[in-house]
């Protein structure tokens, strides 16, 4: 409702003085809530004489929701510790512990704590209502980057089933190391990625697109040494041409990382891979 007056009385000034006074008003029944004396009984009732704890998680859920629409998430935190400390977040109906879930799941995400938030909202995902379709379109919006990023791509069957086909070009590009298709993917949903706040976090995602376009090169070539004139050659044929000091930097970081298994030949102008599993797998699925 808080929402819907400063749209209509705001008059398109991006005021949100219906939805700040909403939040105070929740955050001072959150402090009465979760600190009430008596005892939650597990699954107990929302009831007159019961605990009004039992009321915290939702009122925790509607917080979340308003801090992530005024863009004050480091508020986020003042709600996670007293209702972990409490074991709060494990009581409540399963609707309200997939909501918590999901919304801790995205703060762990714009956090950069990438395995949280993959538990999270995998748990999130499980959990929700089989009917839910849309919900877990919305869970799937970030746990696929998360996911992408630790190396695990979702499979086009997947992508097709909940319409999520923003996600096709990027998985394809990175799958194959075809930059071309990846970098078009992004920049077309450039608006809707950087709205949902993931488009920072698929940008990094080109690292591993790098570290395929070398293993294809690799495969080609089948050979350990491969000059890097191959490599610049494949830059240009997919539309993005460097010069060897680019492509020397990329191979650095790639190594850097643990992407790649080798050396760079400087006199020779040769990327030197290890003989013994020179793409391993361990350091791209985390």
């Amino acid at each position: 409702m808080a929402v819907l007056a400063d749209e209509r009385l705001g008059k398109g000034n991006n005021d949100h003085t219906r939805l700040q006074n909403a939040v105070t008003l929740l955050q001072e029944s959150f402090s009465k809530t979760v600190n009430d004396r008596k005892e939650l009984k597990p699954n107990a009732p929302l009831s007159k004489d019961g605990s009004k704890k039992v009321g915290v998680l939702f009122i925790v859920n509607q917080l979340f929701s308003m801090y992530f629409r005024l863009n004050t998430l480091r508020l986020c935190r003042n709600l996670l510790r007293p209702v972990e400390d409490r074991n709060l977040h494990q009581h409540g109906i399963m609707g309200d512990k997939v909501t918590y879930r999901y919304y801790v799941g995205r703060l762990s995400m714009f956090e950069d704590q990438y395995e949280a938030a993959e538990t999270h909202l995998e748990y999130a995902l499980l959990h929700c209502h089989k009917d839910a379709v849309a919900n877990k379109k919305r869970t799937l919006n970030y746990l696929l980057p998360v996911k992408i990023y630790r190396g695990r791509l979702p499979t086009r069957r997947l992508l097709e089933k909940y319409s999520l086909h923003e996600f096709i070009p990027i998985v394809e590009g990175i799958r194959t190391g075809d930059l071309r298709t990846f970098h078009d993917g992004l920049m077309k949903n450039q608006e809707l990625f950087i709205r949902r706040g993931t488009y920072l976090l698929l940008e990094k995602c080109k690292t591993v697109c790098y570290r395929n376009l070398f293993k294809r090169v690799f495969l080609v070539m089948g050979r350990s040494q491969l000059p890097l004139d191959k490599i610049v050659k494949s830059f240009k044929w997919l539309g993005y041409p460097m010069d060897y000091d680019e492509v020397e930097c990329i191979l650095a970081n790639l190594i850097y990382n643990r992407f790649v298994r080798g050396y760079i030949s400087h006199e020779k102008r040769t990327l030197v891979l290890s003989k013994q599993d020179p793409f391993p797998v361990s350091a791209v699925i985390k």
